[in-house]
Order: structure tokens, then C-alpha cells, then sequence
């Protein structure tokens, strides 16, 4: 069997964290295992599906890395979802129902009266065929459900919630076609994952029902089902989904200098027994990733640890990776000497700012006199070995300052701030012309 998932966007909105998530997930799972990854284009719904939200879902999955191999959209697919309806029509597994929603509502709240279950009673069932052309003379378009079998066990063992049972007689039969011909996601879905040959399903734990219902749609269909696996859903730090949750896109995780390897290597790890940890090369994260290492609980999503992880990604990033984004002029030496004092990569053009000046530096008074000695001393020096530490060598022996007395207002004068990355690696990037008009102005 050649493991083949697939990640379903409905083109209504951007991606968030929410639906990242899954993606990552079906990616990962395909890649262990050198299968096929699809992205598949919910489109059906004609109205709220939008072109630029299909060219955004592309661009988002290619920055994160997650590339499918090919591409679908149910668009292009309603020839064979007519076919596989009136299939199931002329089977007598589905059917025409005409109760408006005000009319459905009002059998819920019915039902609830008397201690029942939601569950739809099929009254459309019990209409005869004159009923039903009196229902169409008078312009009423029936919409269409799929039948429930209450007699077949529908059972199925989840990769990460274990054995699950439903009892299809609690379960209405659902609406997989509205009135106007427009279809629904349940059985498009199914056709598709049966036609695709999708041999994993990799979603979240809200579409448990949603499976169950499914699964009978396979069996009706003469199909093998995929296997599935659901995913606890994602909370917020205050630990519920909220509503900014829900808005972190990756045009926000952009905004906010976040690498897409730390975003996946954090959703690659939440919710399971494993560490989250700043691994770059994604072999080790593919190797391990496992439905069996994933639990029950809501897996939290904290942003404060995506910006600790992000900041540990960036001091691993090579020059290569990074130099289309760094400023004009800045090299190799430069990006190995800011990085370990970033935390985004757009940081490094401040420093850089710090190494081509001007700088700004408070001077105390009774550093002055020193720091003219500095500059003097400086000009003297041999730059092509470690200037740094000759330069402070030779200003403790002749001035016998230390530590903080003797680092402090040199790092001022050369950069104007009291801390930042390592002098030794710095210095030489500031250059002698200007570490010595530094030196001297302060």
C-alpha cells in the first residue's frame, strides 16, 4: 500500500494554526513513509470559495515547507459525484427530503421536550410518490440525505483515540445535497478519498461523527475505507480556542519574524510525548513522528514558546539561508557574529546599523580621558589579528582598569550600547577608521 494523505482547505479564508496543524500532520506522515501528499481544494461552495484564497493556500503550504505532489479541486470533480449519487440514489441510499430548516428546528426542539435525541425521524421516507410530484407542482426542490444503515455496527480503531463505536440509530441521516443542487462536504469527501486512493485521514477530533457517518458512505459505495487518526484540537494559552487562536496565520507568524521551521517544529510535536525541540533538518522530526506518540488532551498552543523556539532556530540558521533578507553589504562573518544575539532575523540589519554607524554613545565624564587613550592605542594596532582583546590587553596594562570599569565604555563608545553580540567578533567588522573616530568622539 503506498501511504497517500491529503489536506482539504475550503478557500473561503486564509490558513491559521488550526488547519496548519493537520496539514503538517498528513505531510509528515507521508513523507515517513515515502508516500503522496495531496492538497485538495474544497471548492464546492461556489459563493464564499475565492481565487485568492487558493493561490494564498499554495503560497503559505510552499513557505512552510509542505509542497504537495499534486494538487485536486472539487471543482473539477462534480461529473463523478453526480455518478456516485445517482448510484447511491437508485440503491436507496439516499433519498429526497423537503422540510425546511424552520420545520427541522421545530422537530428538535420537539424531540428535546421529550427527553429525545436531535435524531431526524425520516418523515421524507414515508411520502408517496403523488405526494411527492405535489411537492414539486408547487416549486418545492427537495434536498438530499444519505440513508443510515441502523443495522451495521459502525466501528472503526483510530490511530490515536483507540476503538471507537457509534450507534447509527443516534445519528441522523445527513443532508449531503441542498436544494439547489450544491453539495455538502460529507460525500464529496468520501467519493474523493475512495477515488484518490487516500489510505490515511489525518484530522481533527471535532470530525469524529463526521467519520462514523463516513464510514457507511464507504460501505455503500463498495469502497475500502482509508485509516484514520484525529487529533485533539489546539488551545490558547488561557485554555480554551480563542478567537486570536484562530486568526495566527502565516501572514502573522511572517509579521512577526517567526521561521517556518520553528513553526513546524513545534506543531510537529504538540500534543504528543515527545519534546518540542529547535531541529532544523526535519529527518529527525519525520523519523519520529508517530499517531501512537499523540494523546487524548487538548494540545496547548503557547506563543510565547514558538518565540523561545524561534529565537533557537535562528542561531542554527547558515548564512545561505538567510542572506536574501539581511541588508546590503552584510557578509558571512557579519551574520556569524549578530546571530547569537537575535531572536528575529530582520534584528540583524539593526546591528549592522551598529557597524556602519553613526552611533549615539553616553559618555561618563571621567571615561573621556581613557577612551582618547583608546583611540590612540587602537590606531596602533595590528587589525589583522584579534584586535579586540589586544586593544583591551593593552588598556588594562597601561590604565590597570578591569572588568566592567575597562569593557563598559568601550563597548558605548564603538557600538552606543551597553551590550550585544561579542567585541572580538565586532570589532573587526566596525573596521579601524571607524572604531578609532568612535573612540576618539567619545
Amino acid at each position: 500500500m503506498t501511504v497517500t494523505t491529503r489536506f482539504a482547505p475550503s478557500p473561503t479564508g486564509m490558513l491559521h494554526v488550526g488547519n496548519i496543524r493537520p496539514a503538517l500532520q498528513n505531510w509528515f506522515w507521508a513523507r515517513k513513509f515515502g508516500g503522496r501528499f495531496i492538497l485538495r481544494i474544497d471548492d464546492t461552495d461556489a459563493e464564499r470559495s475565492e481565487e485568492r484564497f487558493v493561490e494564498a493556500i499554495r503560497a503559505d503550504l510552499d513557505w512552510l515547507g509542505l509542497a504537495p505532489d499534486t494538487e485536486v479541486r472539487q471543482s473539477a470533480r462534480f461529473a463523478l459525484y453526480e455518478a456516485r449519487f445517482e448510484a447511491l440514489l437508485a440503491a436507496g441510499r439516499v433519498y429526497p427530503a423537503y422540510e425546511t430548516a424552520q420545520e427541522l428546528d421545530l422537530k428538535r426542539k420537539i424531540a428535546a421536550g421529550r427527553g429525545l435525541p436531535p435524531v431526524y425521524d425520516r418523515a421524507a421516507l414515508a411520502l408517496s410518490d403523488a405526494e411527492r410530484a405535489q411537492l414539486a407542482a408547487v416549486g418545492v426542490q427537495p434536498h438530499y440525505r444519505f440513508k443510515l444503515d441502523h443495522d451495521a455496527a459502525i466501528e472503526w480503531v483510530d490511530l490515536i483515540r483507540g476503538p471507537q463505536r457509534f450507534d447509527a440509530k443516534l445519528m441522523s441521516d445527513p443532508v449531503i445535497r441542498r436544494a439547489d443542487g450544491s453539495w455538502l462536504y460529507m460525500l464529496p469527501s468520501a467519493i474523493d478519498d475512495a477515488d484518490l486512493g487516500i489510505s490515511h485521514v489525518v484530522r481533527g477530533e471535532d470530525h469524529v461523527s463526521n467519520t462514523a457517518l463516513q464510514l457507511q458512505m464507504f460501505a455503500a459505495m463498495g469502497a475500502s475505507p482509508p485509516q484514520f487518526a484525529h487529533a485533539a484540537l489546539l488551545t490558547g494559552t488561557e485554555g480554551k480556542l480563542s478567537k486570536r487562536l484562530g486568526s495566527i496565520g502565516v501572514e502573522a507568524f511572517r509579521d512577526l519574524g517567526i521561521e517556518p521551521e520553528a513553526i513546524v517544529a513545534l506543531l510537529a510535536r504538540l500534543g504528543t510525548s515527545d519534546p518540542v525541540e529547535p531541529l532544523i533538518n526535519r529527518t529527525a522530526l519525520i523519523e519520529r513522528f508517530d499517531f501512537a506518540h499523540f494523546g487524548r488532551a487538548p494540545a496547548r498552543f503557547d506563543e510565547a514558546e514558538l518565540q523561545g523556539l524561534n529565537s533557537k532556530i535562528v542561531h542554527q540558521l547558515d548564512f545561505d539561508h538567510v542572506a536574501a533578507r539581511l541588508p546590503k553589504g552584510m557578509d558571512a562573518a557579519a551574520w556569524a557574529a549578530v546571530r547569537p544575539n537575535l531572536t528575529r532575523v530582520s534584528e540583524a540589519a539593526d546591528w549592522w546599523r551598529v557597524v556602519e554607524g553613526p552611533v549615539v554613545a553616553e559618555i561618563a565624564a571621567d571615561d573621556r580621558f581613557f577612551l582618547a587613550r583608546a583611540a590612540e592605542v587602537a590606531d596602533a594596532l595590528d587589525w589583522a589579528i584579534d584586535p579586540w582583546h589586544a586593544l583591551t590587553a593593552a588598556l588594562k596594562a597601561e590604565t590597570g582598569r578591569s572588568g566592567k570599569a575597562l569593557f563598559l565604555p568601550l563597548r558605548r563608545a564603538l557600538t552606543g550600547l551597553d551590550h550585544g553580540p561579542d567585541m572580538a567578533t565586532l570589532l573587526p567588522l566596525i573596521g579601524r577608521e571607524r572604531a578609532v573616530e568612535r573612540l576618539r568622539e567619545g
